[in-house]
């Protein structure tokens, strides 16, 4: 049983009205598309690695009677849930899809900032966290680089803006 009819359907509550948009098999499979969803990968594996480290080091605190912030919980959740869904979105994308690439380059750009805004709340999160926190953001800015080349911009560029040239 195929799970592509199920998977077109959340990508068109993801995508939109970029939902079926998709770039060609060639720029799909070029050897620097392919090495830099390589890479994208690989560093959202990290940042789901450091999510997880967050939450054990949150759950060893917390056993050994150390108070652990509300807002330390709520941003290990969400870390972890915002990893899962842009890893969905680098598997669309590295299937060629237009939308999941979009998606994935406007979240790479923007997570970073919102995380290093909320690490510079003065007490906030604990140090461990803020640490976490940049480190999270470096990450991202490294997968919004490879997002944001000549190379890729040129990949996954708008077949619209071919067709009227």
């Amino acid at each position: 049983m195929s799970l592509e009819p199920l998977l077109l359907r959340l990508d068109r509550i993801a995508g939109g009205r970029q939902a079926g948009v998709e770039i060609s098999d060639a720029n799909r499979t070029h050897p620097r598309t392919r090495r830099a969803f390589t890479w994208i990968i690989w560093l959202l594996v990290v940042e789901l690695l450091i999510g997880v480290g967050a939450v054990v080091v949150a759950l060893v605190l917390a056993a050994e009677g150390e108070p652990v912030p509300l807002a330390v919980w709520m941003r290990t959740i969400v870390v972890l849930g915002m990893t899962a869904t842009l890893f969905y979105f680098a598997w669309r994308a590295a299937r060629g899809w237009r939308w999941a690439y979009l998606r994935l380059r406007l979240f790479a750009q923007i997570f970073p900032v919102i995380t290093l805004v909320m690490a510079a709340i003065p007490g906030l999160y604990p140090l461990w966290m803020v640490t976490e926190q940049i480190v999270f953001s470096l990450i991202m800015i490294g997968i919004a680089d490879f997002l944001t080349s000549d190379h890729m911009r040129a990949m996954f560029r708008d077949p619209a803006i071919d067709a009227h040239a």
